[in-house]
């Protein structure tokens, strides 16, 4: 499926290039109409991230979280900075349907395992974001991409397969934000190797056409995020591209 996805600083529906603060693109500040907009369109499931909270935690939105949250009724997965048991709780408490954690699966698994005990595996999305060296290692990056943790995509995912992972979203940081594609290989050799996992695939999104190759890839979703805020192409446009792929 097509996953909508808005970056949210201070209200501002916003885009980071290849996740740096200081390169931020805005795109007004509307999200509830977007998202409105999205799930009129045909969204079934949608994306946000708190820029401001993964910054800060202690500056989360969470007031506009709710506002955003109580504004649709398709479900709603929401990341950005969870550190703690708190932060799942209350962005659970605010209405959202998943949460997404990211770098704390990596440095805090024992931690990240309760939730998944706690609150089930369909309620908790990994977001992996890779950076792919020479050799085809998948390092998984850390705290906003700033750093490359020691772990590969293959050792966070076998290590939560235990408790019953069920969604990833896999970020190729080379691809993030340049509208230039996908990688389309890298989602197929892991969709193959783990084929009980749904895939989100991110980054890279700019035409219908890198779209129409996803389906086949095994995801079971992509991230959508920039190509909609400039127009590439409707939502509409999009969902039907991936059902006829």
């Amino acid at each position: 499926m097509i996953i909508p996805a808005l970056d949210l600083i201070d209200g501002n529906v916003v885009r980071l290039h290849q996740g740096q603060y200081d390169q931020r693109r805005d795109y007004g500040h509307f999200p509830l109409s977007r998202l409105q907009q999205y799930e009129q369109a045909g969204a079934r499931l949608l994306h946000l991230v708190d820029l401001t909270g993964a910054k800060d935690p202690t500056q989360r939105q969470i007031a506009l979280l709710k506002m955003l949250l109580a504004g649709v009724t398709v479900p709603v997965q929401v990341g950005g900075g969870i550190r703690t048991e708190t932060d799942v709780k209350t962005l659970f408490e605010a209405g959202a349907s998943r949460v997404v954690v990211g770098s704390t699966a990596v440095t805090q698994p024992e931690l990240v395992r309760q939730w998944f005990q706690q609150y089930g595996a369909n309620a908790i999305v990994l977001a992996l974001d890779i950076r792919i060296n020479t050799s085809g290692v998948k390092q998984v990056a850390m705290s906003g991409w700033q750093e490359n943790s020691h772990a590969t995509l293959e050792d966070v995912i076998d290590h939560y397969l235990p408790v019953g992972l069920k969604h990833v979203l896999c970020t190729d940081i080379s691809r993030d934000g340049t509208l230039g594609g996908s990688n389309i290989a890298l989602y197929q050799e892991i969709c193959q190797r783990y084929q009980k996992i749904q895939f989100q695939a991110s980054g890279g999104i700019g035409r219908l056409a890198d779209i129409s190759l996803l389906p086949a890839s095994g995801v079971a979703g992509v991230i959508v995020g920039r190509a909609l805020l400039e127009e590439k192409f409707t939502l509409t446009e999009a969902i039907q591209c991936w059902q006829n792929a």
